[in-house]
């Protein structure tokens, strides 16, 4: 027997009971709800790390250029052609952003967000726009702001100065697109000048004569709300006729509608016909229309479509573009990712069965690609390998997990979120996918991404007892937008009458109903049309969904194999990732062979890394192979994206007293020096190992002084994070390239390792060979050296601040060896200390991959890295001629650095 919730279409539980469909048996064991709660939580985190870097970056901008960190403003930028017809420089990214903030319960950045809106955002500027998307993103965008804000005024503790400003600009921008309607079919022009409207030259526009179907019946939800909202019925009245028309001419015998068509004649232009691109929305919008509205012809025309979609298009898994006039003749051989909006359509329509496959069906192709491209062919290689962070898979997703409440759509939610960091995430927000065959970005992170990914992922995530309103209460735009169901209720234009009417019944008439149709020996589908189904019941095996995404799972593996699965001895780990290698890493060197990746070594440091496919062990390295070299590069322009100034490293201890400045090199994370009023001053010691690579040994010694670090082996990150957990105060990476120098070598800035560097609180500067060197010779003449770490060098005389000017400074012509001798009476001789050359350097680094043996040995007074000889009388005897020589040349090779260094500042 089948239970059926029967519902007359205009009662407010229409959604409740399209929404809320009962579970599915769960399979497998449930995520505990503290899992639960850690991805939530990694979802706000996620969007905060694209949200502050908009703000910070790109705002006012319309969007943010992720690689570059700066603002996407139309005109400044290389045109994209018509992607860019989204931006209107109205600040994109906030207003789509508004009600993504109130759910994710950030009510004071909310209502600061809306601040900035009013009193920033102009929208008369003279700039040609796409309709639709200044429709779903900016009208859309507006109302979902103006319904949370009502929504918080109306709870007594939020936005109690509020009085409908967003509608008021909501209501401005409908005026501003209503032009656009002024054809003789109603269907709207592609854009609109926001200023000028259409006609006339400067208006630059309304001479199109095509539009695709998605954006002239992608309308109706957001002018429907503005009409109710301000009770104005121009604006639904005008998105109803484009409806109409667009009804009227589809194909009768099919009844597909195409893809374009021209907004003049009503004559298809391109006549295939599907559910992604071009289309997709113009079906969601007539069943969303439905369920906001409770207009029975709104749904009455979507089951229509639907019966011709479900037996034309969809061939489950697949979804196929047909011809509208001979839909049983395939148009296409691939599909596009928007599809991916679709199960969750099918949710909302109670067609579970397929919702599953198909989802299912995209699911293995994001798990094979870690991103829908954006086409893929039947046999789910990639055709279009672009993905610019579609949010319709996730979406889909959620609805899944909605109606079946299975567990396993968790774990694919995992997924989505495991992937964005991994191979999406920049330090500067997420950047799109350019090609997600070799992992290559794209400057470009658009509004969407905030408006939906992360309303659907907190959502899958979230407990009932998370949110601070019931979302039930609402209807997601094709924008993810939230516009409230009291809008059934409003007042609003009258419906045109429908040629031909599926009523469904009245309460009144309802039993009467139900039982002629239990008296019927079969049901037919159609008579579940204003249904929807009790899926506890209508599946009542618990292995159901597993028995139908196993055979998907298996016919994907089939077409397309996952390369993971099949790779060779030694490669079946994960792909080397560009952020974790390591030059001196011999397992990571081995996988660079097997992708046909060579590594040279250039004589001033640097690597030089070359690709030659064929000489990868298969295919599938050579694409890993490909994938990393790509992520090097950005990795290497993303390092690069920022030039900072010159650091000071300045010797302040006896006999130097200020009067040593090295030119240092910065790092782009860590403490910065140029907001520091004092710097950060302190001994140096060398670390051991002195690569810095892995937990310090002489963790106690280090504590409290600056570190002295050896190049290589490492990222610059990692050697930081060993030193900070022995508690040093700063660190300085010496070169290990024997004769570079701030001379002769551009300035060397040091990068993070890709991930997140917050942690990183200390500051860390980089010497090349000669300057760093002069500082190892100062350590070994003088036992205790004191450093100070600036951005600039700092006047001797504020060094000593608060202390009596050693002598040395108010006698500017006192010889240099008299200062040592005179300053030297006090202090303890000292230790006669074998000479630190770039040999013993090396022999270290050999020594730290072997065990420790016994010939180093470092001595606890002068420091871990200094090797001494272990018979004292084997030691030479120290020239005081070439010590006094050695001590000059040192001092004219300081005062060339000293003067570099302030050409360099004056250059900057």
């Amino acid at each position: 027997m089948w239970t059926v919730f029967w519902f007359h279409p205009a009662t407010m539980s229409t959604l409740l009971l399209l929404l809320l469909l009962s579970n599915l048996c769960r399979l497998g064991q449930s995520m505990s709800r503290e899992e639960k709660l850690k991805l939530r939580n990694q979802v706000v985190e996620m969007f905060d790390h694209a949200y502050s870097n908009y703000m910070d970056h790109a705002y006012p901008a319309d969007e943010l250029m992720p690689l570059t960190c700066r603002g996407r403003v139309r005109g400044l930028e290389p045109s994209r052609g018509d992607v860019d017809d989204a931006l209107g420089k109205f600040s994109l990214t906030l207003i789509d952003t508004l009600d993504t903030l109130v759910l994710l319960n950030k009510t004071t950045e909310f209502e600061e967000a809306v601040r900035r809106v009013l009193t920033d955002v102009r929208l008369d500027n003279d700039i040609v726009v796409s309709v639709f998307e200044t429709n779903i993103r900016v009208l859309g965008g507006l109302l979902g702001g103006h319904s949370m804000a009502v929504m918080l005024k109306d709870t007594g503790y939020h936005m109690q100065w509020y009085q409908d400003e967003l509608l008021h600009m909501a209501k401005d921008v409908g005026l501003r697109l209503l032009p656009a309607f002024n054809t003789s079919s109603g269907l709207p022009y592609p854009r609109v000048n926001l200023k000028h409207g259409i006609r006339g030259p400067e208006s630059r526009t309304g001479t199109e004569t095509d539009t695709c179907t998605a954006c002239a019946g992608t309308i109706i939800l957001e002018f429907a709300a503005l009409s109710r909202f301000t009770g104005d019925p121009v604006f639904e009245v005008h998105a109803r006729r484009a409806l109409d028309f667009l009804w009227e001419k589809r194909q009768r015998n099919s009844n597909l509608v195409g893809t374009t068509i021209n907004i003049h004649s009503g004559e298809w232009v391109r006549r295939d016909s599907g559910v992604g691109a071009g289309i997709d929305s113009y079906y969601e919008y007539l069943l969303k229309a439905y369920i906001l509205l409770g207009d029975d012809l709104f749904l009455q025309r979507f089951n229509i479509h639907y019966a011709s979609i479900m037996k034309y298009i969809s061939q489950p898994p697949l979804l196929l573009d047909v011809h509208i006039h001979k839909p049983l003749l395939p148009a296409r051989t691939w599909m596009d990712s928007l599809l991916a909006f679709f199960p969750g359509l099918q949710v909302l329509k109670g067609d579970i069965r397929p919702a599953i496959e198909t989802h299912e069906m995209l699911y293995q192709v994001t798990k094979k690609h870690n991103f829908l491209p954006e086409a893929f062919t039947t046999d789910f290689r990639v055709h279009w390998a672009q993905h610019p962070l579609r949010p319709e898979f996730a979406e889909s997703t959620y609805f899944l997990y909605k109606a079946t409440k299975d567990p396993y759509y968790l774990e694919v939610g995992r997924t989505v979120l495991d992937n964005l960091n991994r191979f999406a995430r920049v330090p500067c927000g997420f950047a799109a996918m350019k090609d997600v065959r070799t992992g290559s970005h794209e400057d470009r992170m658009d509004s969407f991404f905030l408006a939906e990914m992360f309303k659907y992922l907190f959502l899958l995530f979230a407990e009932e007892e998370d949110l601070t309103f019931n979302v039930e209460d609402y209807i997601f735009t094709t924008e993810a937008h939230l516009l409230p169901l009291s809008l059934s209720t409003a007042p609003h234009a009258p419906s045109p009458p429908a040629n031909t009417t599926v009523q469904a019944p009245s309460l009144p008439h309802l039993s009467a109903y139900v039982k002629s149709l239990w008296s019927e020996e079969e049901l037919d589908d159609s008579n579940f049309d204003w249904t929807c189904p009790n899926t506890r019941l209508l599946f009542p095996d618990p292995a159901f969904p597993r028995n139908l995404r196993d055979p998907i799972r298996s016919a994907v593996d089939k077409s397309c194999p996952r390369p993971a699965i099949h790779r060779e001895p030694g490669m079946g780990r994960p792909p080397l990732r560009a952020q974790d290698f390591m030059a001196n890493n011999p397992d990571h060197l081995e996988l660079l062979r097997r992708m046909g990746v060579s590594l040279i070594h250039l004589k001033d440091g640097r690597v030089q890394l070359v690709q030659h496919a064929t000489q990868a062990v298969s295919a599938v390295a050579a694409e890993d192979g490909m994938r990393f070299m790509q992520e090097m590069m950005e990795l290497s322009s993303q390092q690069q994206k920022e030039q900072l100034p010159p650091r000071a490293v300045q010797i302040v201890s006896h006999p130097f007293f200020g009067r040593v400045v090295l030119t240092s090199g910065p790092a782009q994370f860590g403490t910065d020096l140029s907001k520091s009023i004092t710097g950060v001053r302190g001994f140096v010691t060398v670390a051991e190992p002195y690569s810095g690579c892995a937990e310090l040994s002489n963790a106690a010694f280090v504590q409290g002084r600056i570190a002295l670090l050896q190049r290589g082996q490492c990222m610059f990150a990692e050697k930081a994070r060993h030193i900070m957990k022995a508690g040093a105060i700063g660190g300085i990476v010496i070169d290990d390239n024997e004769g570079s120098s701030s001379d002769t070598a551009p300035l060397f800035q040091m990068a993070g390792d890709g991930r997140n560097t917050d942690d990183v609180t200390l500051p860390l500067l980089f010497l090349f060979y000669k300057e760093g060197n002069i500082l190892l010779e100062a350590l070994k003449e003088y036992r205790e050296v004191e450093v100070l770490l600036s951005d600039k060098a700092r006047d001797r005389a504020s060094i000593f601040k608060g202390k009596p000017l050693p002598g040395i400074l108010l006698e500017s012509r006192m010889d240099v060896q008299e200062e040592k001798e005179d300053c030297s009476t006090d202090q303890t001789s000292p230790v006669p200390a074998a000479t630190l050359d770039q040999s013993h350097v090396r022999t270290m680094e050999q020594d730290e991959s072997a065990p420790h043996n016994e010939e180093v040995t470092p001595e606890e007074d002068v420091g871990p890295a200094i090797k001494r000889n272990p018979e004292p009388e084997e030691e030479p005897e120290v020239d005081k001629d070439s010590s006094r020589k050695s001590v000059e040349a040192m001092m004219a090779d300081w005062r060339e650095d000293l003067e570099a260094f302030q050409q360099m500042e004056d250059e900057l």
